[in-house]
C-alpha cells in the first residue's frame, strides 16, 4: 500500500551564511520574521523596511533519509512559490517555476541533504520579460511574467509582499506496482440517478501486473480493469439527494473511494467527498441583451455574491480554521456565491470543503488579472500544466459551479490603451479563447466557462457592456457618486464596492503609537488606492460636510458611505431581477489591515457594510425605488414561498411627527419581485421628510426578518435638519439597549472600542421615536452604560 510521509521536520533557511529554523509549509518572510530578523510587515510602515527579501535567493535545506520496502520513493512538493532548483547532494533533480502547479521527483534509493534553492521572483519575471518584450498592466510591478500569486506584487488595498517558499505541503510517497497518479470525477445527475463516472490514470512500477479499480460511493460498487496506465468505472446511485446552494435546500455530500488493486491486493487509494447537482448557465439574448443566469438543479439563482482575495498574503498562515471562520462569516451574511479572484491563487482543499458544505457556490478564476500575459514559452506550457492540474484536483466539489478565463483582461485590452501599445504582440486572448476553455471542455464538462469578468460573450459587444454578460462597475467610487448605480440595469454585476476604514482597534494595533488621523503617515501607508483618501473625502461630501480634523467622526462616516453605497446599487439590480441576475460585492475580506472595500477587516472584524449585507442579501428585501414621476415598493422575494401583506406606510417629519399615513396590499410571488405604487400623499416632500415602510407582522405569509423595513429621505443627508440625537442607553449581560427618544439615524455600536476582542451582532440601525433596539455583545467582560455610551456614533445636525 502506498506509503506517505510528510516531509516537515529539520528544515533551515540559509540567512547571511547562517542558518535559521524554517517552517515547511511556510515562506521566508514567515520564517524571518519568527526569527527576529524582520519585523511584522504589516504594522506601521515596515513593509517598506523589508522590501529587500524579495530581491534575494533564498535556500531550504533538510535532510533526506534512505528509505527502503518499495520499488519506488517519490519527493511530492504540493507547491513551490516558486522559480526553484530541487537538488539532492548536488545533484539536481528538477527545476520549477509555477507556484499553482504540484511536482514530483524519483528519489528511489537516495538519500542526503535537500536543498531548495528560490530565485528572486524579480529577476525571473524581469528575465522573461527581456525575452518576450514589454506587456502593459494595471500596476508597475512584473507580476504578468511568472506564474505566481500576482497580488503578492501588491494591489490597490494589499501590500509588496514578493514571498519565495515551500508553501504548501510537502511528503515522501513510498509505492510499489503501481500508483493512482490522478482520478478525473465526473458527477451528474440523469433522471434522478446520481452518476460518477470515475477517469482513472496509474503509473506503474511493473509494466506486465494485472490491475483492477474499485470504486464505491452511496451504497454502489463497481469494479473496473485498467488498460495499460488508464480506466474508467462507473456509479449509478438511486434516489439521489440533491446537493443545492444554501438558502434553496440542503448539501448533503457522499463519499467516494476508489482502490487500486493487484490480485486482489490493495496499492493505493483515493477518497473524495462529492455532491449531486445540476448546473447550468443561462446566457440567452433576449429583449434586454444577453443574460447571465445561474441554475442549479433547474432553479434560477439570483446570486448573491463577494469577491474573495486570498485571506493572507502569507497563503501558508491560512488554517483550515480560519478559512471556516471566514467563509462562515459570508453565509451568515446570506452569502451564496464566492468569487475566488484572479489575482491569487487556486485556494486549498480546506476552502471547497467548507463552500461544499455552507452550501457556497464557488465561482473560480483562473490566475491572470489586469494585465497583458505573454503567450510564448516559458509561460504558454506552464499555463497548460497547471490548469489541467487544478482542474481535475478541484472537480469533486459541487460547489465549483465556474470557470473563468480572467480578471479584466479582456476590458484592459479593448479600453486601457493596450491595443496600441501592444502592436500585435500576444496578450493572453489565447488563453482565454482557446487554452483554457479546451481544456475545461476535454476534463470537465460538467461545468460552464467564461472567457473573463467582464466579458460580454463576444467582441460583437464591448467587453463591459452592462446589457450583456458579466459587468464591472468601477466608474462609480472612481469618479461617479453611487447614486449612478441607478443608471443601469446590468445583466449580473461581478465587480463593484466602496471603500471605508478597517475597525477602530485594528488601525490601533496596526499603527502602535501613532495618534490616529484620516491623513497621519500610517494611515497613508495603509491606503493603497490610488487618490483612495481623495475619492473617500469626495464621495463623502456629496452627502456630508467633511469632519475635519475629526478622526473618529470620519471614521465613523467613511463606514456610513460605504454601507450606503453597497446598498444603493443591491437594492436597484435585486429590484430588477430577473433582467439583473447576480451582484458580487468587491469584497468579502482583506489580506492585511487596511482601507478597502472589504466587508469583513484584516483582523477578520466586521465593518457595518457587514451587517448592512446581512440586510441586503436576506431572502425578503423590502425597498423604496423611484419609478418614472412617482415611487413604488419593490418587495423582492427570494424565499421558495410567496410573500404577502399589509405594507404599512407613514410619511413622516424628521422631528418624529406622523404627516400621512396609508396601507396597501402586495404579494411577491416566490423567487420574485412585486411592485406597488406609493399613494400620493404619503410621499414625502422636500429635506425635512421622510417615507417609511413596513411589512405588517401580523399580516404577512412566511418570516419577517429585519429586511422588510424601508426608509427612503429624498434629499441628501447635509440637506436634512435632522434633530440632535437624544436617546438612552442601558446594558444587561452581553446586549446594550438603546432607547430612542427623537430620531436616531445610522446608530452604530463600535463594539471593539469598547475591547478589541469585542464584537456586536448588528451595524447601522435607524431608530424612530420610542423605539428600542437591543444589541448583542460579545467579548465584552465589563458592561458599562456610560462606556457604551462613549462608543455609540449616529448622524448629527449638519455642522
Amino acid at each position: 500500500m502506498l506509503q506517505a510521509t510528510p516531509l516537515t521536520d529539520g528544515w533551515i533557511l540559509r540567512y547571511e551564511g547562517g542558518a535559521l529554523p524554517a517552517v515547511v509549509p511556510g515562506c521566508v518572510h514567515t520564517d524571518l520574521l519568527a526569527a527576529g530578523v524582520i519585523p511584522d510587515p504589516f504594522l506601521g510602515r515596515n513593509e517598506s523596511e523589508v522590501a529587500w527579501v524579495g530581491r534575494r535567493e533564498w535556500t531550504y535545506e533538510t535532510d533526506l533519509a534512505a528509505t527502503d520496502g518499495h520499488e519506488q520513493t517519490d519527493l511530492v512538493f504540493d507547491g513551490l512559490d516558486t522559480v526553484a532548483e530541487v537538488l539532492l547532494d548536488g545533484q539536481l533533480l528538477g527545476r520549477t517555476r509555477n507556484m499553482h502547479r504540484s511536482y514530483r521527483f524519483d528519489v528511489t534509493g537516495m538519500s542526503g541533504r535537500l536543498a531548495v534553492r528560490f530565485v528572486s521572483a524579480y529577476a525571473e519575471a524581469e528575465a522573461v520579460r527581456g525575452k518576450l518584450g514589454e506587456r502593459p498592466a494595471a500596476y508597475a510591478e512584473p507580476y504578468q511574467y511568472l506564474r505566481k500569486m500576482a497580488c503578492s506584487f501588491g494591489w490597490d488595498w494589499g501590500p509588496t509582499l514578493v514571498t519565495a517558499g515551500i508553501w504548501r505541503p510537502v511528503r515522501l510517497e513510498r509505492w510499489s506496482t503501481a500508483r493512482i497518479a490522478r482520478v478525473r470525477p465526473l458527477v451528474t445527475v440523469e433522471q434522478g440517478l446520481g452518476v460518477v463516472d470515475l477517469a482513472v490514470e496509474v503509473e506503474r512500477a511493473r509494466v506486465e501486473a494485472p490491475l483492477t479499480v474499485e470504486a464505491s460511493v452511496g451504497g454502489v460498487r463497481a469494479r473496473a480493469a485498467i488498460d495499460g496506465t488508464s480506466g474508467t468505472v462507473r456509479l449509478e446511485v438511486p434516489d439521489v439527494r440533491l446537493w443545492w446552494p444554501r438558502g434553496y435546500g440542503e448539501q448533503p455530500l457522499y463519499d467516494v473511494e476508489l482502490r487500486l488493486l493487484h490480485e486482489g491486493r490493495p496499492l493505493d487509494v483515493w477518497r473524495r467527498r462529492v455532491g449531486f447537482r445540476t448546473v447550468e448557465l443561462d446566457r440567452s439574448a433576449d429583449e434586454h441583451g444577453t443574460g447571465f443566469t445561474f441554475v442549479l438543479n433547474g432553479e434560477r439563482l439570483f446570486a448573491r455574491g463577494v469577491n474573495w482575495i486570498p485571506d493572507d498574503v502569507f497563503p501558508s498562515r491560512i488554517t483550515r480554521e480560519r478559512y471556516r471562520e471566514r467563509l462562515g462569516q459570508a453565509a451568515d451574511a446570506g452569502v451564496d456565491l464566492v468569487r475566488i479572484w484572479g489575482g491569487g491563487i487556486y485556494e486549498s482543499a480546506e476552502f471547497y470543503d467548507a463552500c461544499d458544505e455552507l452550501g457556497l457556490l464557488v465561482w473560480q478564476d483562473f490566475p491572470f488579472a489586469c494585465a497583458a500575459y505573454p503567450e510564448e514559452q516559458p509561460l504558454r506550457g506552464e499555463v497548460e500544466a497547471e490548469a489541467r492540474e487544478n482542474v481535475v484536483r478541484l472537480m469533486p466539489h459541487p460547489s465549483l459551479v465556474l470557470w473563468n478565463g480572467n480578471n479584466e483582461n479582456l476590458w484592459g485590452f479593448r479600453d486601457w490603451g493596450w491595443e496600441a501599445r501592444l502592436a500585435g504582440d500576444s496578450w493572453g486572448e489565447g488563453y482565454y479563447l482557446g487554452v483554457l476553455p479546451r481544456v475545461v471542455a476535454e476534463l470537465d464538462p460538467t461545468r460552464p466557462y467564461t472567457a473573463g469578468s467582464p466579458w460580454s460573450g463576444s467582441w460583437e459587444h464591448h467587453p463591459n457592456d452592462p446589457a450583456h454578460g458579466t459587468h464591472h462597475s468601477w466608474e462609480v467610487w472612481n469618479r461617479l457618486d453611487y447614486a449612478g448605480y441607478r443608471d443601469d440595469v446590468p445583466r449580473f454585476v461581478a465587480e463593484f464596492g466602496w471603500q471605508a476604514p478597517p475597525a477602530y482597534a485594528t488601525f490601533a494595533r496596526a499603527l502602535p503609537g501613532e495618534e490616529l488621523a484620516a491623513d497621519s503617515p500610517g494611515v497613508l501607508h495603509h491606503q493603497k488606492a490610488d487618490d483612495g483618501n481623495g475619492k473617500l473625502r469626495r464621495g463623502l461630501e456629496r452627502h456630508f460636510a467633511f469632519p475635519e480634523g475629526d478622526f473618529d467622526r470620519w471614521h465613523y462616516l467613511m463606514q456610513v458611505n460605504q454601507a450606503r453605497a453597497v446598498a444603493a446599487g443591491i437594492e436597484h439590480w435585486r429590484s430588477h431581477w430577473p433582467v439583473c441576475a447576480g451582484t458580487v460585492v468587491w469584497q468579502l475580506n482583506d489580506c492585511w489591515p487596511v482601507t478597502s472595500w472589504a466587508a469583513v477587516d484584516g483582523d477578520g472584524r466586521e465593518k457595518p457594510l457587514y451587517h448592512e449585507l446581512r440586510r441586503l442579501y436576506a431572502d425578503r428585501l423590502l425597498t423604496v425605488r423611484e419609478r418614472g414621476p412617482g415611487l413604488v415598493l419593490a418587495a423582492v422575494n427570494q424565499a421558495g414561498d410567496p410573500w404577502a401583506g399589509v405594507l404599512r406606510l407613514r410619511r413622516m417629519s424628521v422631528d418624529g411627527h406622523v404627516i400621512d399615513e396609508a396601507e396597501v396590499d402586495f404579494r411577491a410571488d416566490r423567487r420574485a419581485v412585486a411592485e406597488v405604487a406609493v399613494p400620493a400623499e404619503v410621499v414625502p416632500v422636500g429635506a425635512k421628510e421622510f417615507l417609511v415602510a413596513d411589512v405588517d407582522p401580523s399580516s404577512a405569509t412566511g418570516p419577517t426578518p429585519d429586511a422588510t423595513r424601508a426608509l427612503y429621505f429624498p434629499s441628501p443627508d447635509r440637506e436634512i435638519p435632522y434633530p440632535r440625537p437624544e436617546f438612552d442607553v442601558s446594558v444587561a449581560p452581553g446586549a446594550v439597549i438603546v432607547t430612542a427618544r427623537t430620531l436616531v439615524r445610522d446608530l452604530l455600536l463600535q463594539a471593539d472600542r469598547l475591547d478589541p476582542e469585542a464584537r456586536a451582532d448588528r451595524g447601522l440601525v435607524t431608530l424612530l421615536p420610542g423605539e428600542e433596539v437591543t444589541i448583542h455583545v460579545s467579548g465584552w467582560e465589563t458592561p458599562d452604560a456610560d462606556a457604551a455610551r462613549s462608543a455609540l456614533y449616529c448622524l448629527e445636525p449638519s455642522r
